[in-house]
């Protein structure tokens, strides 16, 4: 089993920043991909960003590209999602999850761990 925890989210300004961070319980999860997933209350889970085992492949929804950035530091079982120009629209519960692959990729169905969430609130 694999724990993974979330932190860093919050209250933020439209156009502000914010640094999500996901911790692993096991070193297990440094050799697989790994993905962060939103949902807004009323809506899908939504495909945020991934990143491949080695730190490579990352991955990006549209609606978050070019500010959004995701990294990972496997000495410390800790992957980052660091996000910049938020908008209100980008209001959600953030997951951070562990690929059944090494690669992670889009379909929230290809992982098998999930954290609990961190809330995100951008106002305008």
């Amino acid at each position: 089993q694999v724990q993974l925890i979330e932190s860093g989210g919050g209250l933020v300004q439209a156009g502000g920043s914010l640094r999500l961070s996901c911790t692993s319980s096991r070193r297990t999860s440094s050799n697989n991909g790994m993905g962060w997933f939103r949902q807004a209350p009323g809506k899908e889970r939504e495909f945020v960003a991934s990143i491949g085992w080695s730190g490579g492949n990352a991955l990006y929804g549209e609606s978050v590209q070019g500010r959004f950035s995701i990294s990972r530091d496997r000495t410390k079982n800790m992957v980052y999602l660091q996000m910049n120009s938020l908008q209100p629209e980008d209001t959600a519960v953030y997951f951070c999850a562990a690929s059944r692959s090494a690669i992670g990729g889009s379909d929230k169905n290809g992982y098998n761990y999930w954290g609990q969430g961190t809330q995100v609130t951008v106002s305008a």
